[in-house]
């Protein structure tokens, strides 16, 4: 029987690093450590990083950039102490000539020397904010991992990259969305304010409950889907813009920072 882990809302980040380095977690980050912030990553060569810096910068909503490491490195201590880039999430993506090639729980072979890590805020991060404040999140409740879709709204190109924007989805009542606005505009870090609520379609999401990434949660009838920008948007991007090497977290799979998410907090 295969070994499994017993991290909760209570766990510390490096717990929640030590268990993915070891094996032992390789499902969804959403709900574990509450209060630390949790981040995408993408990979890239140093040679493609100045362009998809640029990127982010031209796309801020769902490339909210938290961290940049130094080429090769696999540590950055604007993240975390006793981190391993390359070993402390939970599943990867490996990207090879824009195709989504495989999914690992370890990049350790895989690591060059020229390999840039750029860290993006998460929304996994705000969902804290959102269950103090007495909210119910549907995915962390059906133990779930966040639906995510990708979108017909496109992207300002820069650096050489492209796409539509992907966005996460949770619902609530007419009451709770309000609330819920306010509260994750505080966190502009970690996507912000949602991009979109009510009728998917005018943003060319055709299936609710067939996402593209993560899985389907129930929403009710007298509930609205409420869309924030994604950090699954960049990993659509580098499929679209047809990148020859590339590793990032595997959808809702995220690297768990030392960072106190009431620091990235405006008010």
């Amino acid at each position: 029987m295969a070994a499994t882990h017993t991290l909760n809302v209570h766990s510390t980040p490096k717990a929640v690093r030590k268990a993915a380095r070891e094996g032992l977690l390789t499902g969804p980050t959403s709900g574990l450590a509450s209060g630390y912030v949790q981040v995408n990553l993408v990979i890239l060569p140093e040679a493609e990083a100045a362009g998809f810096l640029r990127f982010c910068q031209a796309n801020p909503k769902p490339c909210p950039l938290i961290a940049v490491s130094e080429p090769g490195a696999r540590t950055c201590q604007a993240l975390a102490s006793d981190l391993d880039i390359a070993r402390d999430v939970p599943a990867y993506r490996i990207y090879r000539n824009g195709v989504a090639d495989e999914t690992v729980t370890d990049v350790t072979e895989e690591w060059r020397d020229d390999l840039v890590t750029f860290a993006l805020g998460c929304s996994f991060t705000f969902e804290h904010a959102l269950i103090q404040a007495g909210l119910r999140v549907r995915h962390i409740d059906q133990d779930r991992n966040v639906p995510m879709y990708q979108t017909s709204v496109p992207l300002t190109p820069a650096g050489g990259f492209k796409g539509n924007l992907v966005v996460s989805m949770r619902p609530f009542s007419a009451v709770d969305a309000i609330r819920a606005i306010q509260i994750t505009t505080r966190y502009p870090q970690v996507h912000g304010a949602p991009v979109h609520l009510g009728n998917p379609g005018l943003i060319g999401i055709s299936e609710l409950y067939s996402p593209d990434y993560g899985d389907s949660v129930s929403v009710a009838e007298d509930e609205i889907p409420v869309f924030w920008a994604c950090g699954v948007t960049p990993q659509q991007v580098l499929i679209d813009s047809g990148v020859s090497f590339a590793i990032t977290h595997s959808p809702g799979h995220m690297l768990v920072t030392d960072i106190p998410d009431s620091t990235l907090a405006l008010f």
